[in-house]
């Protein structure tokens, strides 16, 4: 299965998911996306698409659109936060002679507060505030509870002239445990010429050691000068890493939580988890899918466009119906049906798409499709299995 761990530097990915200036509203994105569709040689009326979503309220103003401006209500790709469920290539392939495939993570944002993760759901009595994308916070409120004990039971004490001193909770220190943090405690604690750790002192509950050299030159004047006190947010997460059972499967829901563990100590140091989280998602998920595409039987000899990004769902006002939701896109794959491909990275994909037109000649109107829907004939449906024609 891919993972995330072969991606690298989980600091230099994220910053390589440009996020200033990479957005556009829904409503400008879809329309856009379909008529760079068309310039590939899709064709009017013989689009499928296809859309990998989370399945939580927010992202059916996006289905909307989409069913708005392609002229078909999207072919369901998707699981819980974001994931493509690649098995369900071949039967979307049958469906349509054109292929359009839009994958996102998604997240909640709050503009009154200018937090991620949280979103309006305008639906309960109170209209209160829940977290966004739910399946993503669900699965890293674990980690982040790990993260914080150690934060709390890791303390940096009082230097001295000889040397620095830092204690560590034992619970920390379990090398065997099944699950945890795990500190890379060469990179926290100092060694002897054995090899052994420059044991301080023991206590209670706890084991103080000689800081590392490298510890000690990067949390610099911030260390602990008269009482001794929490580590907190100078745990970076060079110095440690998660260990977790997983049951996971390709198709399964814990695929979701096995494409972020590894980065997750980027993720629950990052100022904005629930941003963070759907970033690697995202870019995990495109890598994995287009790796799927290329060997789909059923998409050879196809215009295909498959495009991944975040959908960053804007709190809605007491008096809205939907999200103000916007697409901050990742990367795309296209390829012809005469077997030419290519993929755009994110500022080469952004540029494209803003080459073209935001509105659409062809888009439908829903309104008037549904009144033609309520206006039609009545069908009846017979369920005379005898094989006797009924006038």
């Amino acid at each position: 299965m891919y993972s995330a761990s072969s991606i690298g530097s989980f600091h230099t990915v994220l910053n390589d998911f440009k996020l200033e200036g990479m957005m556009m509203r829904y409503s400008q994105f879809v329309p856009r996306l379909y008529n760079f569709c068309l310039s590939q040689g899709m064709k009017s009326g013989k689009i499928i698409p296809s859309r990998a979503f989370c399945s939580d309220e927010s992202q059916g103003f996006p289905v909307i659109l989409i069913a708005k401006q392609f002229g078909a209500f999207p072919f369901n790709h998707g699981r819980v936060g974001g994931i493509v469920s690649t098995d369900r290539h071949a039967p979307h392939a049958e469906h349509g002679k054109d292929i359009m495939i839009v994958q996102a993570s998604h997240v909640g944002y709050e503009p009154e507060t200018r937090e991620f993760g949280i979103y309006r759901r305008i639906q309960t009595e109170d209209c209160n505030h829940s977290v966004s994308c739910g399946k993503i916070m669900d699965i890293m409120k674990w980690y982040i509870d790990e993260y914080q004990f150690a934060c709390d039971n890791i303390y940096l004490e009082p230097s001295n002239s000889k040397h620095f001193d830092i204690s560590i909770n034992n619970l920390l220190l379990h090398r065997e445990c099944s699950e945890g943090l795990l500190l890379d405690l060469s990179k926290v604690i100092a060694y002897d010429n054995m090899g052994e750790p420059n044991l301080v002192r023991s206590l209670s509950t706890a084991r103080c050691f000689e800081a590392s050299p490298e510890l000690v030159r990067v949390i610099g004047k911030k260390w602990a000068q008269q009482e001794r006190k929490p580590i907190g947010s100078l745990l970076s997460p060079e110095l440690f890493k998660f260990k977790h059972h997983l049951n996971v499967d390709e198709e399964s829901q814990g695929h979701l939580e096995a494409n972020l563990i590894d980065p997750m100590p980027w993720i629950v140091t990052h100022p904005a988890p629930a941003l963070a989280a759907a970033q690697i998602t995202t870019q995990v998920e495109f890598d994995r899918t287009y790796r799927t595409i290329i060997v789909e039987e059923g998409y050879k000899n196809r215009n295909l466009v498959f495009i991944s990004g975040i959908n960053i769902d804007i709190s809605p006002r007491i008096d809205q119906v939907f999200p103000l939701t916007k697409f901050i896109p990742w990367a795309a794959y296209v390829q012809s049906s005469d077997g030419n491909h290519f993929i755009l990275e994110q500022q080469e994909l952004f540029d494209t798409l803003m080459t073209f037109d935001s509105e659409n000649k062809e888009e439908i109107d829903l309104e008037e499709a549904i009144k033609i829907m309520e206006e039609t004939e009545e069908v009846h449906i017979s369920f005379d299995f005898t094989g006797n024609k009924k006038n």
